[in-house]
């Protein structure tokens, strides 16, 4: 039986701290999403270092700071599996992770001025597009991989108006 955000208590502070987060404290949603990480640790369930250090990077204006915990959602994708993902909830698929975290990896390179290691992830996140589901989700990330695309063409290094990061 698929388990729910509800069902693990880790998921569910995880949870719990991106909405404060979200809801304007950010300093405290990182030092939440920081002690959560802490317990989990580098080796711990891919699905929640996935999803944790994924929205932790956005809780950073540094471009830097969002990029070494990018790198770690997207290395804990590559270990996470369909059958771990779905026992969180049934729809997930890991491919579709892929462009939203190729996307910000993207997008935190190009800020740094990465120009061209930023577009070989834009192109990765491209690449992944299919994985996207149909709908308001799949219309936002397709949109922001446009945008980051053109950004990178510009060698442009401004935030993003869109970004879901702080700065």
């Amino acid at each position: 039986m698929p388990t729910t955000p509800a069902t693990d208590p880790t998921m569910t502070a995880i949870t719990t701290a991106v909405t404060r987060g979200r809801d304007g404290d950010v300093a405290r949603a990182r030092e939440d999403l920081l002690a959560i990480w802490a317990d989990i640790g580098v080796l711990g369930d891919p699905l929640r270092r996935c999803t944790l250090a994924h929205h932790l990077a956005d809780l950073y204006a540094d471009p830097a700071a969002a990029l070494v915990w990018d790198v770690r959602a997207l290395d804990a994708a590559v270990a996470l599996t369909d059958q771990r993902a779905q026992e969180h909830h049934a729809s997930l698929q890991v491919a579709g992770f892929y462009p939203s975290l190729h996307l910000n990896l993207a997008d935190d390179l190009r800020r740094l001025g990465a120009f061209e290691t930023a577009a070989e992830h834009i192109t990765a996140a491209e690449e992944h597009t299919a994985a996207l589901p149909s709908g308001a989700y799949g219309d936002m990330i397709s949109t922001a991989i446009s945008d980051v695309r053109a950004a990178i063409a510009a060698r442009d290094t401004a935030s993003r108006a869109s970004s879901p990061s702080v700065g």
